[in-house]
């Protein structure tokens, strides 16, 4: 996970616009605000990136804990949200010090492509001992192998038609092309997972899951996975 931390630490050009990272951001702050089941609620966004919106999800619960890995962003974070009583930046070393059931509700969106399955299982597992037992983890945005590239073009030019930046995505497709993002990606790629394989990871790590009906963000060829311990499961279930 190491280069790609370094590569979001750096002035990279993921967003193909102003218009487009604005939008991206507001609409997972909607959509992790659909998730949280309580005005009191203590919510942790695990690798939370820019988190541009933050706010509108801090006014949907008790407190948002931010956790960023990348010393630069996190930087940012702090002193964006300073103002904010109800939002607290942190690192993962942070996280993985953090009381056990302590948190409601862990958001990990766009964040395990860029991790080893080692590390990816190891965030379940720490996730699994701070959540509170009728808490919740919402895993979103993962990839699923058979489906490539060329469905995250597509998922972006419809994105950009919709709300008026084709012209930009169609530029930042090429920008893209000929960026460290590229050659990242060709060189250490990105964790694909199915259904199964995300499932049984979660049952590991001691989650009972179920796939969401829809995925955080816009792209709708990703997987989003709700997990929760077993008997808050049931409970909810019944």
């Amino acid at each position: 996970m190491d280069d790609w931390i370094d590569y979001y630490d750096s002035t990279h050009t993921i967003y193909v616009s102003k218009l487009h990272r604005d939008l991206h951001f507001q609409i997972i702050a909607r959509d992790i605000i659909g998730y949280i089941a309580s005005p009191d609620a203590t919510v942790l966004d695990y690798a939370c990136g820019e988190a541009l919106s933050a706010s509108q999800v801090a006014s949907a619960c008790g407190q948002l804990i931010l956790a960023e890995p990348a010393p630069g962003v996190r930087g940012r974070l702090i002193a964006r949200f300073a103002p904010n009583t109800k939002i607290r930046v942190r690192s993962l070393d942070d996280v993985r010090k953090m009381q056990d059931q302590s948190i409601d509700l862990v958001v990990m969106n766009s964040v395990a492509q860029y991790m080893t399955s080692e590390e990816l299982d190891a965030a379940l597992v720490t996730i699994r001992r701070i959540l509170k037992p009728s808490g919740k983890l919402v895993l979103g945005d993962i990839l699923q192998p058979h489906v490539g590239m060329a469905r995250d073009v597509a998922a972006l030019l419809s994105f950009g038609l919709r709300h008026g930046f084709l012209k930009d995505a169609l530029i930042g497709l090429i920008s893209t092309a000929l960026s460290d993002y590229r050659h990242l990606r060709s060189r250490i790629g990105l964790q694909r997972y199915s259904e199964d394989e995300i499932t049984a990871k979660l049952k590991a790590a001691g989650f009972a899951s179920q796939r969401a009906s829809t995925n955080i963000g816009h792209n709708r060829w990703r997987m989003t996975f709700i997990a929760r311990p077993p008997l808050a499961l049931s409970i909810t279930s019944s």
